[in-house]
């Protein structure tokens, strides 16, 4: 018989497969969606990520309704709102992404297509993320960042079902996964583009899958599995220390979902003829790709989550820190691409607020 972490890993190589061809064969990518959408006025991209938003949002509630899963075990129900880690945090991983020129996941898909650059990211984002948990920048965040949280009441969560009533919870998220599906749908631009309206209805789905996953098919009160489902920083750090000690560490969901969006975008890289080997150009390429990855690894854990993790995870149970985070990685990527275009701060930055510069 399988252990609930087997099980666990297992249903994370099967998320993470999906997710991997929605990447390489979807072209699902998050920092693509806010670049179109600054620089492009194209939505497309944003429409898919809301689609996948709002069939999260469905099927996550759906299962916490009926009593299949219990997301006040997630990591993102938690009796405070931690505002400056998902500011703060949120900014940096923003800035961070668009150094690499992609996200966490976007790595991973990366890595599938033959991006040696990619392998360097990974390391450092991953390692560095390990170190913001429970090692050297980890005393800073407790420091300086934890004490900016906002406690809740006593019995509260910062899910909005807990903060608004009970009563309000499905009407809640009926109403916004709606909001979001209409406005993904309406103009008909999201569905005439077939795989972008694919990759988002298949993540959406992955989402909800990994909090079922590990919430009930892994489920065992004698051998407890956190609750989780898809984000991509912690999960790198994990897979990295699982593979420094082997015989010291288990198997669960997140490093089974590292293992497979790597597998399924390569899968998917092979049958498209499209895998090649790619590396930097030069050391400034790859001293940026370092900064940002180490950007990322910090920011991420600060503000618990990445463009997958709060965007779509923590969004599906509804917490209250996923539009901040959210806002502020959107804030910090639109910074961080201004900065690319101009090869200076202080330009990025006021082209940011909208003066001259």
């Amino acid at each position: 018989m399988l252990s609930p972490s087997t099980i666990a890993f297992a249903c994370g190589l099967t998320a993470g497969a999906l997710l991997g061809v929605a990447g390489r064969a979807g072209r699902f990518c998050t920092l693509a969606m806010l670049e179109d959408a600054f620089f492009g006025s194209d939505f497309r991209r944003l429409k898919s990520f809301a689609l996948a938003a709002a069939v999260a949002l469905l099927a996550t509630q759906a299962l916490a309704r009926f009593g299949i899963v219990d997301l006040s075990r997630s990591i993102y129900l938690t009796p405070s709102i931690g505002l400056g880690g998902a500011v703060v945090g949120g900014l940096m991983f923003g800035v961070g992404m668009a150094l690499v020129g992609t996200c966490g996941f976007g790595t991973l898909v990366r890595i599938g297509g033959g991006d040696l650059r990619a392998i360097v990211v990974f390391l450092v984002l991953g390692i560095s993320a390990l170190a913001t948990m429970r090692g050297i920048t980890g005393m800073l965040r407790v420091l300086l960042i934890e004490p900016l949280s906002l406690r809740l009441p006593e019995g509260t969560n910062q899910t909005l079902t807990s903060l608004l009533g009970p009563g309000f919870g499905a009407a809640l998220a009926i109403s916004i996964a709606a909001a979001l599906a209409w406005w993904a749908l309406a103009d008909g631009k999201l569905i005439r583009s077939p795989r972008l309206f694919a990759s988002g209805l298949a993540v959406g789905a992955a989402i909800a899958f990994g909090w079922f996953a590990t919430g009930w098919l892994a489920d065992d009160e004698f051998d407890p599995v956190r609750v989780s489902s898809l984000s991509f920083v912690a999960p790198l750090g994990d897979a990295i220390l699982y593979i420094a000690t082997f015989s010291g560490a288990r198997l669960n969901f997140g490093i089974g979902s590292v293992a497979g969006v790597v597998a399924g975008s390569l899968a998917s890289a092979m049958l498209a003829r499209g895998f090649r080997w790619e590396a930097c150009d030069d050391a400034r390429e790859l001293k940026r790709h370092m900064t940002g990855a180490l950007l990322m690894g910090i920011g991420g854990i600060m503000s618990m989550g990445c463009t997958i993790g709060q965007g779509l995870s923590a969004f599906s149970t509804l917490a209250v820190s996923a539009p901040i985070a959210m806002l502020s990685i959107a804030c910090g990527a639109r910074l961080g691409l201004e900065f690319t275009m101009t090869g200076e701060w202080l330009p990025a930055v006021r082209r940011l607020f909208g003066a001259s510069t």
